[in-house]
């Protein structure tokens, strides 16, 4: 294992050491410990900005699952830098805040520490891996830590709600997803995202490509809530105000515009790829910067302005994917969204984390985020009001901050399209412009509403809980002022990251498409005279202080009441279909009774695998080989089937036992006779102790009635059970004559062979279950221990009376 395994799993490792710290060392905060797991990491990471800014990356290989294809294999090039620079540099700062947020002798700092730092290492897992199962791994790994930071202050039910629905939405994309890989795979036959983006031509042809691109999609966008998966990161913000700062702005929400990122090279050059991602991305910038203005807490307006700004980052990479219909790199035309795209990333982060840790402070000092109650704490809080200032300003695009400067680049890219002589670009494609100019004048109008309404005003203490309000002590203001200087460097020096950060993760979204020599060309600056991009910039500043200004008379509007997104009705109202639904379907089949149970399963059983055997003409009849049956074999059958018609005529339970267990050791007698000594002890074993746990058990219990059965329900009984029987008849007798009736070979001929050569067994039936098989039994082994966990937690979880879960 490489040191960049290793950096990977770091945080993975210490989360062990997290309750350990947290109950011996009481004295000292558990996040000062934590903290320098990702100050170490981000540390490392800077050491490869050498390497990704020379145009190298660097491979380093590790076998996980080598026989299926499945290894751990770390990829680092300029995209996967940047996010991981991003996840441990923002991580650094969200852990510092967290140690003055969470401060209080209540707060289960064990419990969060360990979800933050799985929530870590399975973020860069994301991001470096070049197998896409593992990708997978770590991509789910996020759903369930996220969720668990969602759920940190799980006595309230808002938090409750908002982690199952972000699990939810988030797990579909992922399962999605998954099917998108698989179907990858099979079209490039390869699990490694650098093998398949030299199979591109391949892909872009096959007849799974656009399924495989719109399960991919799916992923994609349910975790950066693009619209219409979106509502679930309005209702996470129920979390600590650390996991908003980290989760919700910098690092989960971003995991979905890594993977389009990420495939890009694998999808672009076709018209789905380009509309889908473009038009999602533009028309969720456009909901959410509306939806913004409706809300009045300062948390839910930053959370629907990140799905604003994802769906502009979003619809960059779709307007940038036209590079490879070129295939110009050299044409910043075609490039300039990318840039875009990239920079504005990079932005967001900082002024989005500054201002979650903002409205942080302001929660923790005044007690409320309601902005109807907040105002004039610009002269009580003046440090905490300045970056709130900086970061407003940057994300509301005003010069000279670097919120301007990658808007600006945001309309170039975006008006670029209409260039574009494919694909309707030239006509349809001028819709674009028009809905980024609508939703840039919202974006300023929500920006003025967080800073005028918490900061400029009266002062209006009685509505507050905090009577005595301050400014927030120097712990809560490090983060967050390390983030406002970031963002005026950047304003400042915009150019001071082109070739260490941003032109290596363009090469990594269009490899292939430069000529040969020469490299993106970024030079971000402010003035670039009076142009289009300047006139959109100066108009939606314009209309977005009058509507601010107006808003006393649009604000008494119906629409604007409403802060409940609409799609969040829907997917409330299809939750409580989807439970009444599946209380309907139990109720059908959770009658009970045994035989009903026996009825659902075997129907399901014989259906699937009569149309498998049909489907794929497995049926095979020929008994050529067939080995004679000595005479004392038919006396074993013949006894073996009238035990079991007895069966069902015997009244009392001891004697049905006996019946039973006498069946059980017949069975045991043909393994022997059959040369099968390991199946028949261990069938003797299990029968001798079921008989005895029966009698000991069932001695006490009254001898068994017969119920009243119709006529109709006996003829179902029997052919259903014939239909059983005659499915495991035609299955075994096709199964022995396979190799005789196909020119297969029959699967045993490969376990005959390879169990001595590949696993060292001459036991064909515990090499299979060990080695061949060996993963499924670790998995069953992984069942039992959730299982047993979830039965040691139901005895020693304590649910207080008062809390309201």
């Amino acid at each position: 294992m490489t040191f960049l395994h290793f950096a990977v799993l770091a945080p993975f490792l210490f989360a062990v050491l997290v309750p350990f710290l947290f109950k011996y060392i009481r004295k000292i905060h558990t996040g000062w410990f934590v903290l320098f797991v990702p100050l170490i990491l981000f540390i490392y990471f800077l050491s490869f900005i050498s390497v990704t800014s020379d145009g190298r990356d660097e491979l380093q290989r590790m076998e996980w699952v080598p026989s299926l294809g499945i290894n751990f294999d770390l990829y680092v090039d300029g995209l996967s830098l940047l996010f991981a620079l991003l996840i441990t540099g923002i991580g650094t700062l969200v852990i510092l805040y967290s140690i003055f947020y969470l401060a209080g002798k209540k707060e289960r700092l064990n419990h969060f520490y360990v979800y933050i730092l799985l929530f870590m290492g399975a973020m860069l897992g994301v991001v470096l891996s070049d197998n896409i199962i593992v990708l997978y791994v770590f991509w789910e790994i996020t759903s369930i830590s996220s969720a668990l930071l969602i759920s940190y202050w799980y006595s309230k039910k808002a938090s409750v709600y908002g982690a199952q629905k972000s699990m939810y939405i988030t797990v579909f994309g992922g399962l999605s997803m998954l099917g998108g890989f698989s179907l990858l795979y099979v079209m490039a036959g390869t699990f490694s995202i650098r093998e398949m983006v030299g199979n591109a031509d391949v892909i872009l042809g096959h007849d799974l490509f656009l399924a495989a691109m719109i399960l991919v999609l799916l992923g994609a966008f349910t975790k950066s809530a693009q619209f219409p998966f979106h509502i679930w990161l309005p209702d996470a913000m129920e979390a600590p105000t650390p996991v908003s700062a980290y989760l919700h702005s910098a690092t989960m929400v971003k995991a979905g515009i890594y993977l389009v990122a990420r495939m890009t090279p694998v999808f672009a050059g076709g018209a789905e790829w380009f509309w889908i991602i473009t038009s999602f991305g533009i028309f969720t910038m456009l909901w959410g910067a509306v939806s913004a203005v409706r809300q009045k807490d300062l948390k839910a307006i930053l959370a629907f302005s990140t799905v604003s700004q994802l769906g502009m980052i979003m619809s960059l990479l779709g307007a940038g994917s036209a590079a490879f219909y070129y295939m110009d790199g050299d044409n910043a035309l075609y490039t300039t969204a990318i840039l875009a795209a990239i920079f504005h990333l990079i932005n967001h982060a900082t002024f989005k984390g500054s201002l979650f840790m903002v409205a942080g402070i302001v929660d923790h000092e005044t007690g409320t985020r309601d902005i109807r109650k907040l105002g004039g704490l610009m002269t009580i809080m003046p440090v905490t009001a300045t970056i709130s200032f900086i970061g407003l300003a940057a994300m509301a695009g005003l010069p000279p901050f670097n919120g301007f400067l990658s808007k600006e680049l945001f309309f170039t890219g975006i008006t670029n399209v209409v260039q574009y002589d494919m694909w309707n670009g030239d006509t349809i494609g001028m819709i674009l412009p028009v809905v980024a100019w609508i939703a840039s004048i919202f974006t300023f109008a929500y920006s003025a509403i967080i800073f005028f309404r918490t900061f400029r005003g009266k002062f209006k203490p009685e509505a507050l809980p905090v009577k005595k309000v301050h400014e927030a002590p120097a712990g809560l203001l490090i983060s967050p002022i390390v983030l406002a200087v970031a963002v005026l460097l950047i304003s400042i020096f915009p150019n001071m990251l082109a070739y260490t950060i941003i032109e290596p993760a363009m090469m990594s979204i269009l490899p292939g498409i430069l000529s040969e020599g020469s490299a993106f060309y970024v030079d971000i600056y402010h003035w670039h005279g009076i142009n289009l991009e300047l006139m959109m910039t100066a108009g939606a500043v314009a209309l977005g202080i009058v509507v601010y200004i107006t808003m006393d008379k649009w604000s008494k509007l119906g629409i604007y009441q409403r802060e409940r997104d609409i799609m969040t009705a829907a997917y409330d109202n299809g939750y409580d279909l989807l439970i009444k639904g599946s209380q309907i379907l139990t109720r059908a089949q959770m009658t009970g009774m045994l035989r009903d149970y026996l009825v659902y399963m075997l129907l399901f059983i014989v259906g699937i695998m009569f149309y498998t055997m049909f489907r794929f003409e497995g049926f095979h009849f020929g008994m050529d080989n067939a080995s004679d049956i000595d005479i004392f074999m038919y006396f074993i059958l013949g006894a073996l089937v009238i035990t079991v018609l007895l069966l069902p005529k015997v009244n009392n339970r001891m004697t049905a036992i006996i019946l039973a267990g006498f069946a059980g050791f017949l069975v045991a007698f043909i393994f022997t006779v059959f040369r099968a000594p390991d199946l028949a002890l261990t069938q003797l074993m299990v029968e001798t102790v079921s008989v005895l746990l029966f009698m000991a058990v069932f001695y006490h219990l009254p001898n068994l009635t017969k119920d009243d059965i119709t006529p109709l329900t006996k003829t179902i009984n029997i052919v259903i059970a014939g239909l059983a029987g005659l499915m495991v008849t035609l299955v075994s007798i096709s199964a022995f004559t396979f190799g005789q009736t196909t020119s297969l070979a029959a699967i045993s001929e490969y376990y005959i062979e390879n169990s001595k050569i590949l696993a060292g067994g001459y036991n064909m039936v515990n090499v299979v279950l060990v080695d061949f098989r060996g993963l499924d039994t670790m998995l069953e082994l992984l069942v039992l221990g959730i299982a047993a966990l979830g039965v040691v937690s139901l005895i020693k979880l304590k649910v207080r009376e008062s809390d309201d879960v």
